[in-house]
């Protein structure tokens, strides 16, 4: 009897043993369904709270088409800025919330980020950031409206276009494009060639006239390859920024007028100010240096006499503009500016130029340094100029050409411009834009014998103050999940 009830006890203790294993288990298991039921609901409205957020990023890209410059959402307020988010009944499922950061002073660049909410559980939200920007002129490394030529001894890294054509024996980094599918080129006679040609070994063939062919591929020259007969750049569009910056100079910027001599130097300061100073006398040319060219507005360029005119701090709003023509050197950090010399009005006997004869160099060179000279005429590097020179700057020559005047070699007992007419190096960091023919060396030794032209891929959306953009259509240039 007593192992009878021995027995039954054990068998209650295993039975509420298991029993409560088992409710565990089940236990752990509906838990688990719930988890998973609610986990597969949470993540569709994860996805819906994903799809109500890119719909304020696409809200936000079309108001930007229609007022490129509302970053309050037509409101004239701060934000954020909340909208309803309506399914196809028209039902209210959601809401996207913008924040808003406009472009700092010199850039495009737009930041949007909308976060998105679901009405039926609000605890779920997901956000995007989208930057939307409008492209400069500063796509290029050179930009011409006129032929160009780059000899050998050029190396660029940066894409090339003229509106004419492009003869070029260098080596080209980047993508070489043309308006014309062919062109005389004036440097030889004979055919016309395409549009983008060299001369080095071997010699492209002639193009022909129907239909039209495509240039054979150069990769010792054209890296990246070479295109005739691209849509033209809209040149006298982009050039006709310069009043306005004036303007905007004269209302938060500097404005100087003329000079009443033969006009201004500008050293640029590491400690966000720049010295002006009066040019009184240029340097003479020496005894037989002459215009043997016969090149309009030919002269030494370079400074022999000035005086201080006064330290001004950098303006808040990176305008300076002078009313003279402008010689510029100095070293700037962590600044955003833009130098441009004109008169008005314009009148091609008194267009003015910019002179660069000693360096122009950033601190930094990740986007925070950002200089622009804007010539209404030419843009010149003088005859008594560094044999080494490097510019850090983006060089825009309206109505002229960006290069160098040619100063003739010693000839038999003629010391003629020597030592200045050859120089070593040029080095560029930037982007160039000139109506005429560019060119800092000539094919017999004249000039600058080395050309260094690194393309500034930050001046494309964060451009210089004022400079000139390509449209004023935003394009998306990046977007991320937060």
């Amino acid at each position: 009897m007593r192992y009878g009830i021995l027995s039954r006890g054990y068998l209650i203790i295993h039975t509420l043993v298991f029993g409560a294993i088992a409710i565990l288990f089940i236990t752990a298991l509906a838990n688990w369904g719930a988890l998973n039921l609610r986990a597969g609901r949470d993540a569709g409205l994860r996805e819906q709270a994903f799809q109500i957020a890119e719909a304020g990023i696409e809200y936000y890209r079309w108001h930007l088409a229609h007022a490129p410059t509302d970053y309050q959402d037509g409101t004239g307020i701060a934000g954020p800025y909340e909208h309803d988010y309506y399914d196809v009944g028209g039902n209210v499922t959601g809401t996207f919330t913008l924040t808003i950061t406009p472009p700092p002073v010199g850039s495009t660049v737009v930041i949007v980020v909308s976060k998105g909410t679901v009405s039926s559980n609000p605890s779920i939200s997901r956000s995007i950031e989208a930057k939307f920007a409008i492209p400069s002129i500063a796509k290029y490394a050179f930009l011409a409206k006129s032929k160009m030529r780059f000899g050998e001894g050029t190396e660029v890294f940066g894409p090339i276009h003229s509106n004419d054509g492009i003869h070029f024996d260098g080596l080209a980094h980047n993508l070489i494009t043309s308006f014309k599918y062919s062109y005389d080129d004036p440097d030889h006679s004979g055919a016309d060639e395409y549009g983008v040609h060299t001369h080095l070994s071997p010699t492209d063939p002639i193009p022909p006239t129907s239909p039209q062919g495509t240039p054979p591929v150069r990769t010792d020259v054209f890296e990246s390859g070479r295109q005739v007969g691209v849509p033209a750049v809209d040149w006298d569009g982009f050039t006709q920024d310069l009043a306005q910056i004036k303007t905007d100079a004269q209302a938060n910027g500097h404005y100087h007028a003329g000079s009443g001599s033969l006009g201004y130097t500008i050293v640029l300061k590491t400690n966000d100010t720049y010295d002006l100073y009066k040019v009184t006398g240029l340097t003479p040319a020496p005894s037989g240096c002459s215009d043997t060219q016969d090149q309009d507005g030919w002269g030494t360029w370079s400074i022999g006499t000035q005086t201080l005119v006064n330290n001004f701090s950098f303006p808040a709003n990176g305008l300076i503009f002078l009313e003279d023509n402008v010689w510029v050197e100095g070293t700037i950090d962590s600044a955003r500016l833009t130098i441009a010399a004109g008169r008005f009005p314009e009148s091609p006997s008194t267009n003015a130029h910019i002179t660069v004869n000693k360096d122009i160099r950033y601190t930094n060179y990740d986007g925070s340094d950002v200089l622009a000279l804007i010539a209404q005429g030419n843009f010149n590097v003088g005859m008594v100029s560094d044999t080494d020179l490097s510019i850090d700057a983006a060089l825009v020559a309206k109505n002229g050409r960006v290069g160098r005047y040619y100063y003739p070699a010693p000839y038999w007992f003629w010391n003629r411009c020597s030592p200045y007419h050859s120089r070593s190096t040029i080095s560029l960091f930037g982007m160039i834009a000139s109506k005429e023919r560019y060119g800092f060396a000539y094919t017999d030794d004249n000039g600058y014998m080395t050309r260094n032209i690194v393309y500034d891929g930050n001046l494309l959306y964060s451009p210089p103050p004022s400079f000139p953009l390509t449209s004023d259509h935003y394009e998306t240039i990046s977007w991320r999940e937060l």
